[in-house]
């Protein structure tokens, strides 16, 4: 999904049950009504809903040479989507990307992991994600891509994703398999401040859709 010669800015919200109805339309509108004064350079990449309804993430993304306003993202994001409320604006710089198992399809899900890593361990969890886990969860049958970023606008710092074909990949025997190493054993007791959430995509990027999938 990244492109790391891009910058990549996450809007994370809170979102009123309206969203549901609401959010696709909402999200493909504000890109489309971008202007100049705002960011015109900038695109969306992925929109998804948190399966209880209570959170949006939107993923954006700008080829300019500066990196967008995110202040100014966050406040006309809100000011047009009025199921929103505490948009926030995240930097986030792509460290992994890797293409999964089911590469080419169209994902349904979005699974994303936040954790600080404890003092002391950002560099032995990196190498645990990008040598061990993240190869290792993209080759699951259903696995469409996963994808480390560092977000540089608070919350926790480090952010994987993995976009999925379904839910239920989560719990298949491969997954659980590749979560239960030695390895992963060391590293995840050195995660704090952990999130985890599951969404479905809502919107994303044409180019992002396999030939002949309705946008």
């Amino acid at each position: 999904m990244p492109d790391t010669r891009a910058h990549i800015v996450l809007l994370q919200m809170r979102a009123a049950p309206s969203a549901a109805t609401h959010i696709e339309a909402d999200v493909t509108a504000f890109c489309a009504g971008l202007g100049a004064s705002v960011a015109a350079a900038v695109t969306l990449r992925r929109a998804a809903l948190s399966l209880d309804g209570s959170q949006a993430y939107v993923y954006l993304q700008s080829q300019a040479a500066e990196a967008p306003d995110g202040e100014a993202l966050a406040a006309a994001f809100g000011a047009r989507c009025d199921w929103s409320s505490h948009v926030r604006a995240c930097a986030l710089e792509p460290k992994l990307d890797i293409a999964g198992a089911a590469a080419g399809e169209c994902p349904r899900f979005h699974y994303v992991v936040e954790t600080d890593p404890e003092a002391g361990w950002l560099d032995e969890i990196a190498r645990w994600y990008d040598t061990e886990h993240m190869p290792g969860l993209a080759a699951v049958p259903g696995c469409v891509r996963a994808t480390r970023f560092l977000n540089h606008g608070g919350g926790p710092l480090s952010l994987a994703c993995y976009d999925l074909l379904r839910e239920d990949v989560l719990g298949s025997p491969p997954w659980l398999a590749v979560r239960a190493t030695a390895w992963s054993g060391i590293a995840r007791p050195h995660f704090t401040n952990t999130k985890r959430t599951m969404f479905r995509v809502v919107a994303q990027a044409r180019e992002d859709m396999p030939a002949g999938a309705a946008p």
